[in-house]
């Protein structure tokens, strides 16, 4: 089945901002999804292909929602990209993200201070420039 993009109307009702990347529907595995941006949408689709060589045993997109219960003002939650799930069941957070705006900062500092437990990796244009291959044998690369 093909992917289908939303409308930029339709992406502003539901981001109440303006579009900075290629957002839609996407089948990746026996999953359809909607994502904010074809870099995540090719993450995804590293991640199942990982899942498929049996390196890792899941990923889930955007699972849970993180709350800095004493923050009363600005970034009071966050909302990872991915969760992915080693085969001992342990898990680590990955978060995809062009560049870093203060409020990106700001969250992932913040889980930081909140969750010190939680394992956090960054997927940046860095891991894209040294991953370019997989376009090569990672099927619908964007």
């Amino acid at each position: 089945m093909a992917d289908f993009l939303i409308s930029l109307e339709e992406y502003r009702r539901l981001t109440k901002s303006r579009p900075k990347a290629k957002c839609g529907w996407r089948n990746i595995g026996n999953q359809r999804i909607f994502f904010r941006s074809a870099w995540e949408a090719n993450y995804a689709r590293y991640l199942e292909f990982l899942k498929n060589q049996n390196l890792i045993k899941d990923w889930l997109y955007e699972p849970k929602t993180f709350w800095f219960n004493a923050i009363k003002r600005g970034v009071r939650s966050y909302l990872p990209d991915f969760q992915v799930f080693a085969h001992d069941n342990s898990h680590e957070w990955h978060e995809v993200k062009g560049y870093l705006d203060a409020r990106s900062k700001t969250k992932l500092n913040r889980m930081r201070i909140y969750y010190p437990e939680e394992i956090m990796k960054l997927i940046d244009k860095t891991w894209f420039k040294a991953n370019t291959n997989l376009k090569n044998f990672i099927g619908e690369w964007e």
